[in-house]
């Protein structure tokens, strides 16, 4: 057999030889480096993208309770902690009917009291749950802040 041919067939053996491996050993890695979680079914909001590359959602149960009220503070310091990408990202209070000059219809697919990303089309992409303890909580606010960075800057470089 020719050099080359052999070299070929190798080169293309190998490969796939090291994916079959993969999925028959359950080889592949567990760990994300997101800090949210993947939600397991698609649910897309009635956002308007106004330029905005992303959206930070804050879904508002109907009863507000302390949960609520730390979460809209939460809201409120996001976008001061966005600094300079305040331009691309909008904070979005979902909240029930009776309140004017926000946008309507709280999602009953979505957790009351959590943080969700969801990008210009209204697709909604990671969930920030409401953690009760406030380090717990700060500590959700921060990965989320890394999730936006990293897609932001993901985005920027396309």
């Amino acid at each position: 057999m020719n050099k080359t041919l052999g070299l070929f067939i190798g080169c293309f053996l190998l490969p796939v030889a090291a994916a079959i491996a993969v999925l028959k050993f359950d080889l592949a890695p567990t760990s994300t480096t997101n800090h949210g979680r993947f939600l397991e079914q698609e649910v897309v909001l009635p956002i308007k993208a106004d330029d905005k590359m992303w959206s930070i959602v804050l879904n508002l149960p109907e009863q507000c309770d302390t949960s609520c009220e730390v979460q809209r503070k939460n809201a409120e310091q996001l976008k001061v902690a966005l600094g300079k990408h305040s331009q691309k990202v909008s904070v979005v209070l979902f909240e029930n009917e009776a309140a004017p000059s926000k946008h309507h219809g709280r999602q009953s697919k979505l957790v009351p009291a959590a943080f969700y990303l969801v990008d210009k089309h209204g697709l909604v992409v990671l969930e920030y749950l409401y953690q009760p303890d406030p380090e717990s909580n700060r500590l959700v606010l921060k990965g989320l802040l890394k999730d936006m960075k990293k897609l932001l800057n993901y985005a920027r470089s396309k």
